[in-house]
This record gives C-alpha cells, sequence and structure tokens, in this order.
C-alpha cells in the first residue's frame, strides 16, 4: 500500500507556520504500517524552507522517514509512464478529509 499523509493538522497538530504537538496515535500507527510494508508519501502544501523543517523535525524528532515527498514513488512513475502533478497513494490521511464513505452507509430515512 501506498499512504499519503499530511503534516500540519494529521502527524502534528496544525500550528502553521509553527510546528504543532506531535500526534502520538497517528505516529504510532504510521510505525506499524511502515513495518508491513507499507510506503509513504509526506503530502504537504508546504513548501520551501516551512517544507524541510517538517522533513527534518519527521526524521530526527519523530523517528519518520518517507519514501517520497510531494511527489510519486519512482515505481508509479514508471508503470504509468508519467509523474502527474496528482500524488498517487491507495490511502490519503488528511485531517481535512471529508470520509465519504459515510454517505454510503448512513441509514437513509
Amino acid at each position: 500500500m501506498i499512504i499519503a499523509i499530511d503534516f500540519d493538522g494529521t502527524i502534528v497538530t496544525d500550528e502553521y507556520p509553527d510546528i504543532g504537538k506531535p500526534k502520538p496515535e497517528v505516529i504510532e500507527y504510521f510505525r506499524v504500517r511502515k513495518e508491513q510494508g507499507d510506503k509513504f508519501i509526506l503530502w504537504s502544501c508546504r513548501t520551501g524552507e516551512k517544507l524541510q523543517e517538517a522533513i527534518d523535525y519527521c526524521r530526527w524528532e519523530l523517528d519518520m522517514e518517507f519514501d517520497a515527498v510531494n511527489d510519486n514513488l519512482p515505481e508509479m512513475v514508471e508503470k504509468y509512464g508519467v509523474n502527474c502533478r496528482k500524488v498517487c497513494a491507495d490511502e490519503y490521511w488528511d485531517d481535512r478529509s471529508y470520509p465519504l464513505h459515510w454517505l454510503y452507509y448512513e441509514d437513509k430515512e
């Protein structure tokens, strides 16, 4: 599985442009999934210096390494022959996502 994971509001509390407090339950689940062989893409709106701060914080403070940052994995680029702007993943972990599956399982009255 390929998982694209957001930084602000997902790995840490949303304190942008500063770095928020770590979310231990997300970090632990990241580690579990990484041990199971899942690959992770850090998927963030941060750019430049602020993005590098997030990468460094994850690496040095949280011991979280990513397989890509705001980019597709090389094997996906090779598979499809293009590196599109949309990050290709099986799951997207983001604090702002809307759980659309609820629409299909809600009791319709």
